[in-house]
């Protein structure tokens, strides 16, 4: 029952915005830390963001700092990813990951996994 789903991707022009959503069953998303992986063809899967539990605390790439914002909406059972002055380096698929116990910024620490999004950020 652990299933997740991402939404939200596509093609942005340099500095423009995207929102991505992840929506997971109840009883994964209450007990889980969420994140967000990307990953660019020919390069390995890269953590880019992670919130605990809680909602208490939040993890970001240095690459994204500053222009990324993780966020938990526990009754809706969602994690978001709010993407802004997005750059052509972004284009990736971004995968929503879920695990019990703290964030972590290893991919294979994660159990469960969606199928990923498109976003494309073009020059």
């Amino acid at each position: 029952q652990a299933q997740l789903v991402e939404s939200g991707g596509g093609l942005v022009q340099t500095g423009g915005s995207l929102r991505l959503s992840c929506a997971a069953d109840g009883r994964t998303f209450s007990t889980s830390a969420m994140a967000w992986f990307r990953q660019a063809p020919g390069k390995e899967r890269e953590f880019v963001a992670a919130i605990s539990r809680t909602n208490g605390s939040t993890y970001y790439a240095d690459s994204v700092k500053g222009r990324f914002t993780i966020s938990r909406d526990n009754a809706k059972s969602t994690v978001c990813l709010q993407m802004n002055s997005l750059k052509p380096e972004d284009t990736a698929v971004y995968y929503c990951a879920a695990r019990r116990g703290l964030p972590r910024r290893v991919a294979n620490e994660y159990e469960y996994w969606g199928q990923g999004t498109q976003v494309t950020v073009s020059s």
